[in-house]
């Protein structure tokens, strides 16, 4: 599971594109992508008021970290805030989600 080399850089050079399949106002940042596209991370932004309506489910590993604001659960009513953390394995669903303020999260996703 190669991935790319990267030294220290700023990810605010790093240019904000809307997530696919997703609703408007979630966007992300690609720092860092596996030579076989199957492992990835990413700054995730969600804008204030962005809400998703259908349950989630991924072929990869996803780790999630909440680095600003709050993302919440409708289905749990659970409040994810800055510092919480998740670590799904393939197929876990999860969502849907809200975030009234809005967040920033950072996302790993790879196939093991």
């Amino acid at each position: 599971m190669a991935k790319q080399e990267k030294e220290f850089f700023d990810p605010k050079d790093v240019e904000w594109v809307a997530v696919e399949g997703y609703p408007s106002g979630i966007y992300k940042k690609t720092l860092s992508v596996g030579s076989e596209g199957n492992i990835y991370t990413n700054i995730v932004k969600w804008e204030a008021g962005v809400e998703t309506y259908e349950t989630l489910a991924h072929d990869t590993w996803e780790e999630v970290f909440v680095l600003e604001g709050e993302l919440i659960d409708k289905k749990k009513k659970l409040t994810c805030s800055k510092g919480m953390y998740a670590c799904r394995p393939p197929g876990m669903e999860h969502g849907p989600y809200k975030s009234p303020k809005g967040c920033l999260l950072l996302e790993i996703r790879y196939k093991m």
